[in-house]
């Protein structure tokens, strides 16, 4: 049982990392390498991260400062901002790439907050999914008698008690990611 405890823990905690990780690449108006880390740039043949091609600074709330190591592959990371769903159009400058960050209107924030709540509840189904698989291992071991019913009962709680944990850890990330996007 414990055994099934801690698997599940660890796949809502991968769970709910992805969603942090999701969420860093949101823009909310105020400029944070976590925008542009993520995106992939067609490097000699094989996609790499941006972070590993090139130093990324905020000096700035409004911009973004890429420094690539390889002078040479500005014009690839440029690209690769112009291909990713930023928004955000790149300004050239010889070996620096500049990435100014525009105030969100209005209506682009609600769907961006859309956006941040169909990411949250897509975390929820996979945190259900877990409790649920768990929960068929436990019945499976109680219907070979490797655990008893109350064995069965107390893991089953156990379970859900993680699930509420995650799912609340869920709901306080999403408010705290509407907050930032409504108060810029």
């Amino acid at each position: 049982m414990d055994e099934i405890l801690f698997e599940v823990e660890e796949k809502m905690e991968g769970d709910i990392e992805y969603l942090r990780k999701e969420f860093r690449g949101i823009r909310t108006g105020r400029a944070t390498s976590g925008l542009v880390d993520h995106i992939k740039v067609d490097y000699y043949g094989s996609p790499t991260d941006l972070q590993q091609l090139a130093s990324i600074a905020t000096p700035e709330a409004t911009l973004i400062v890429i420094k690539p190591f390889d002078p040479q592959s500005v014009k690839d990371i440029e690209k690769a901002i112009f291909a990713s769903d930023l928004g955000i159009t790149p300004s050239v400058d010889g070996k620096v790439i500049r990435l100014h960050v525009p105030p969100l209107s209005g209506e682009r924030r609600q769907q961006i907050t859309g956006q941040v709540k169909k990411m949250s509840e897509q975390a929820r189904v996979a945190i259900r999914n877990a409790r649920r698989d768990a929960n068929k291992r436990v019945d499976a071991l109680q219907k070979s008698s490797e655990l008893t019913e109350d064995e069965a009962k107390k893991g089953k709680a156990d379970i859900q008690d993680l699930t509420d944990k995650f799912e609340k850890t869920v709901t306080e990330l999403v408010e705290a990611k509407t907050t930032e996007i409504e108060d810029i």
